[in-house]
């Protein structure tokens, strides 16, 4: 039994290796990577001088409007991220706390990092060209699709590609935009076939799309609780699961026809 004088002592000494952990866990990096909003890029519109959709062998038309492709920012895979920005960002909306294995593949270099994402990204290019060519009926062979977009990497652009190829060839269908003049924003991925694919950090791309002037944000179907997470105002969510579905939804949108475009 430890006697009333002894006692502060000895939970004092007991106290030292927790006050110790709590200094090692808060100045030991974690595994996580904090993202933010990011960029936004109109597909419609021309990136570093080039237009960002060059089409050869169909006619195509001029567009107003935009479509806006959406990032995040994260920190990078060799960042040290530490107890203090994972504590800071867990209470900020614009911020948010990401596994980095979610984020980045394991055990690579930054510079890997950036192959890897360039690589997502023109696979990502050409099924978007693909799917676009396969909802209009046009063979790529005759119809050639070249995608510009500098200094952006990963999959998640993949459906707003698709939508900018359907617009320039294509429009509505009926001689007027797919945007009905709007700044339409979104993400997803795409296949060859037009489904359309969940992506990471949507209630971070609604914000970019916000701030950046779009009022319509397009979201693969399965992240419809993600994206009104954060979803600023007076932007409209239209919930997608396949190109046809992306470029229906716009249509009705442009016509007034409200009935049949889709919410979450």
């Amino acid at each position: 039994m430890l006697s009333n004088l002894s006692r502060p002592r000895a939970l004092a000494l007991c106290a030292l290796p927790v006050v110790a952990l709590l200094v090692v866990a808060g100045l030991a990096p974690l595994p996580f990577a904090v993202a933010q909003p990011g960029t936004t890029a109109d597909v419609l519109g021309v990136d570093e001088g080039r237009p960002v959709i060059t089409i050869s062998g169909a006619p195509v038309r001029p567009t107003k409007g935009q479509l806006r492709m959406t990032t995040i920012l994260a920190t990078g895979p060799s960042a040290e991220v530490g107890l203090g920005d994972v504590a800071d960002a867990w209470f900020r909306t614009d911020r948010a706390v990401l596994p980095r294995a979610a984020v980045y593949p394991e055990g690579k270099s930054d510079a890997e990092v950036t192959k890897h994402n360039l690589q997502q990204m023109k696979q990502s290019q050409d099924d978007a060209a693909l799917a676009a060519l396969n909802y209009l009926d046009k063979s790529p062979k005759d119809v050639k699709v070249t995608l510009h977009l500098a200094d952006i990497g990963g999959p998640s652009a993949g459906l707003l590609f698709s939508l900018g190829i359907v617009d320039k060839l294509d429009g509505n269908g009926a001689g007027g935009d797919l945007t009905g003049g709007r700044v339409i924003a979104g993400t997803g991925t795409i296949d060859a076939d037009g489904t359309v694919g969940a992506v990471g950090g949507v209630a971070l791309k609604t914000q970019a799309a916000g701030r950046d002037g779009a009022t319509v944000f397009l979201v693969p179907k399965a992240e419809c609780d993600d994206a009104e997470a954060e979803l600023p105002k007076g932007v409209r969510l239209i919930p997608v699961s396949t190109l046809k579905d992306a470029v229906a939804s716009l249509k009705a949108l442009g016509q007034g026809q409200e009935a049949k475009v889709p919410s979450c």
